[in-house]
C-alpha cells in the first residue's frame, strides 16, 4: 500500500494534509483526488485533535481548488459539524461519476 500511494502521489493523485507541532508530525489525513472529488482514505493523530485541524485546513484548501465533494467514508460527530451528510449509494455513484469526468490530475493545485 505504501508503494501504491507513493506512486499515486508522484503522479499527482494522492495528497496528504499534515499538522506539525514543534517540528514533529502531530496528525493528518491522506487521500486521492480525481476530477472535482477527493476521496479521504485515512486520518491519524499523535496529538489530541491534530487530525481535526488538518481536516479543517484540507476542506478549505480543496474547496478553493474546485473540489465539490469530499468522501470521508464514515460520518463522525466532528465531520457532521463540518457539513458531512450521508448520501444514498445510488446518488453517490451518480455524483462521483459526474465529478470524476474527465479524470484530470490535480497537479495544477499542488504546492511547489
Amino acid at each position: 500500500m505504501a508503494a501504491a500511494y507513493t506512486r499515486l502521489h508522484q503522479l499527482g493523485w494522492a495528497h496528504s494534509f499534515e499538522t506539525w507541532h514543534g517540528g514533529e508530525l502531530a496528525g493528518g489525513l491522506y487521500g486521492v483526488a480525481v476530477g472535482r472529488a477527493f476521496f479521504g482514505e485515512s486520518m491519524f493523530t499523535r496529538v489530541t485533535d491534530a487530525s481535526k485541524v488538518a481536516l479543517v485546513h484540507a476542506v478549505a484548501f480543496l474547496s478553493e481548488r474546485g473540489i465539490e465533494l469530499i468522501d470521508c467514508q464514515v460520518a463522525s460527530a466532528h465531520t457532521v459539524s463540518l457539513g458531512v451528510v450521508d448520501v444514498p449509494r445510488a446518488q453517490f455513484l451518480e455524483r462521483i461519476s459526474a465529478l470524476c469526468r474527465p479524470p484530470v490530475s490535480p497537479r495544477a493545485w499542488r504546492l511547489p
